[in-house]
């Protein structure tokens, strides 16, 4: 019997009582290739609601009105930059989980983006594998 309680879902068995949260997710990239790629290499066991943005201004727009869990952050975007929204949320102190997952792979915007918040960085394309462990490691799983 599986009871919901907010975002936690509560499944009793004979003798046994589980507690499992959903996890918020937002996903932003400005190509639709990417975001769905990005879906695809998520572990298939999770249990995540998963939101996205186009573009930076969308993705603030979005963390305006709902508290992240988890944010997996494009670098290179038209109009605003994934480094720009990191400032902003730095800026705002929204409190998430932001792995940065791009093609961009320059020591600089590394460090960039750790010293603005983020926990991580996987270079596209990424794999099921690495997104797993890094999901794990950061106990965003």
């Amino acid at each position: 019997m599986t009871n919901f309680i907010g975002r936690a879902a509560v499944s009793m068995g004979p003798a046994t009582m589980r507690v499992t949260m959903t996890t918020s997710l937002l996903i932003v990239d400005d190509s639709t290739f990417s975001r769905n790629m990005i879906r695809r290499a998520l572990p298939v066991d999770w249990d995540v609601n998963i939101s996205e943005a186009s573009n930076g201004h969308e993705a603030l727009d979005k963390c305006g009105v709902t508290q992240f869990d988890a944010i997996f952050l494009d670098l290179t975007m038209p109009d605003m930059d994934g480094l720009d929204v990191l400032l902003e949320l730095q800026n705002r102190d929204y409190k998430s989980k932001i792995l940065i997952i791009s093609a961009d792979i320059q020591q600089s915007s590394m460090a960039i983006s750790k010293e603005r918040g983020a926990i991580d960085f996987l270079a596209k394309p990424i794999s099921q594998e690495k997104l797993a462990a890094m999901l794990q490691l950061h106990k965003v799983l």
